[in-house]
């Protein structure tokens, strides 16, 4: 079981280096989601038990990124528009999840102004770009502070399915950065990155998993904006020659690699 959590934590580390791919949702296609918000909202009531399971999770993410950091990066640098379109197959694939999540849980008034609001938040963080890279590339404690409210907000969207990890990078102009402080083990970016991500992840944890049990439909209609917005964002437009025909099919791949997982793992 540890091995096969480890192997699942790859997976996710993986899905969280892609751009529009959300990890979360990627954790509950593979089934471990729910125990991931239980073994941290709930941390002391068997810290053995979760120190192991977030352990085994954790070390299987982090090394998922550094194995693939490297082949994502050179794949959107040299092969950036197929890239981009079996990406976009992985996110339209995981739709089904949330879908299911909205279907499920009863109908109420206003329910669409939540899908709006999810929506307008990610288009809206893609402004102002530049004035972000350059406090990221600034020095001494104003980086430091702007890398850890950064990890802040980063932890929203590693636990929260349908956000994205590498789009709210993208969205802030921290993805290439980043990529190249983990391929480069930059410690100085990455530390200050790491603890903000942490103190998120507790900060927001029990905030999230009560939104899920008391708001469902409408939690699940704010993360489907926010899907939807990620795809907005990163979509490369159409060309009429042979790499939009590479694209198509490896749209075609990526579709169906996330249908198999979601049946795979009954998502």
């Amino acid at each position: 079981m540890m091995f096969i959590n480890f192997i699942k934590g790859i997976i996710i580390g993986i899905a969280t280096l892609v751009p529009g791919v959300s990890g979360g949702t990627m954790a509950i296609i593979l089934g471990v989601y729910n125990e991931m918000i239980a073994s941290v909202s709930s941390f002391f009531k068997d810290i053995k038990k979760n120190i192991i399971f977030l352990g085994v999770i954790s070390i299987g993410g982090v090394l998922g990124i550094l194995l693939f950091s490297k082949m994502i990066d050179y794949l959107l640098v040299n092969y950036n528009f197929i890239t981009i379109y079996f990406f976009l197959g992985i996110i339209v694939g995981g739709l089904r999840v949330i879908y299911k999540e909205i279907n499920d849980n009863k109908k109420k008034k206003g329910d669409f102004l939540y899908f709006l609001i999810g929506l307008s938040i990610i288009l809206l963080m893609s402004f102002n770009v530049g004035t972000i890279v350059n406090l990221a590339a600034s020095t001494g404690i104003l980086k430091y502070s702007f890398l850890f409210i950064a990890g802040i907000i980063i932890a929203v969207a590693l636990i929260l399915p349908g956000i994205s990890t590498s789009f709210i990078l993208l969205a802030l102009g921290l993805y290439k950065v980043t990529i190249e402080a983990i391929n480069n083990l930059d410690l100085s970016y990455l530390i200050p990155l790491v603890l903000g991500v942490l103190a998120g992840v507790i900060l927001t944890t029990k905030i999230l998993e009560k939104l899920l049990n008391n708001k469902p439909r409408e939690t699940y209609l704010l993360i489907l904006g926010f899907v939807l917005g990620s795809i907005a964002q990163v979509f490369p437009g159409f060309k009429f020659n042979i790499e939009m025909i590479m694209g198509i099919l490896l749209f075609i791949i990526g579709y169906k690699i996330m249908q198999y997982l979601t049946i795979k793992f009954k998502a």
